[in-house]
């Protein structure tokens, strides 16, 4: 009454264990569901809910990118100085000048001393005070701003030359008025910050 079903025809179309085992064996491993390989591209990304937090997520980013510029403008990086910093000829030009001690980066201490000095003369009254004002008016003025302008002449004329032996394929343009002009700052005042000292010892890292 009862008969044995018979066993369904093997699949003609289905790929033999050798074929099955050969694919995996080429991949080393076996194809992924197209749900898992979607789960595994996908990053945890926290959209936002309202306008309010939009902007603020802005403001995050906006902070933290300020931040990195910053920061890479502080290490002298060419990604984030301004047009007029980058280049290995001005940068050559800045570690030059703040190696080195120069007349001119006197110039604006010395300045606001003589402008306090001749404030104060007038207060002295009589003869000696008209004869101290007119000598610093006409002698120590004229003579610290001729001093003043032959360092600044020469320290343009020696980073140009030494840049352009060093650097024989870069644009010099410019880059001799750059290094007079940070000569005169004080040196704290001077950005990018130096990385060097006078006499060439690197600066210390801030603790």
């Amino acid at each position: 009454m009862f008969r044995r079903r018979t066993e369904a025809p093997a699949d003609a179309s289905a790929p033999a264990p050798e074929e099955t085992q050969g694919k995996t064996a080429g991949k080393g491993r076996p194809t992924p569901k197209r749900r898992e390989a979607q789960g595994r591209r996908r990053s945890p990304v926290t959209a936002p809910t309202n306008r309010k937090e939009a902007y603020r997520q802005a403001r995050e980013r906006q902070t933290a990118e300020r931040a990195r510029a910053r920061e890479g403008m502080l290490r002298g990086d060419d990604r984030y100085l301004p047009v007029r910093d980058r280049g290995q000829a001005r940068k050559f030009a800045r570690d030059w000048v703040d190696s080195r001690r120069t007349v001119s980066q006197y110039f604006l201490p010395v300045s606001l001393l003589l402008l306090v000095v001749l404030w104060t003369i007038p207060m002295l009254g009589g003869q000696t005070g008209m004869l101290l004002y007119s000598y610093a008016i006409t002698i120590l003025w004229p003579a610290m701003i001729v001093v003043v302008a032959l360092s600044g002449f020469w320290v343009a004329r020696r980073v140009k030359k030494e840049a352009g032996e060093k650097f024989p394929g870069e644009s010099l343009k410019g880059v001799g008025f750059y290094a007079a002009m940070r000569a005169m700052q004080i040196r704290r005042l001077r950005f990018p910050p130096p990385t060097l000292l006078p006499g060439g010892r690197p600066v210390p890292p801030k603790k």
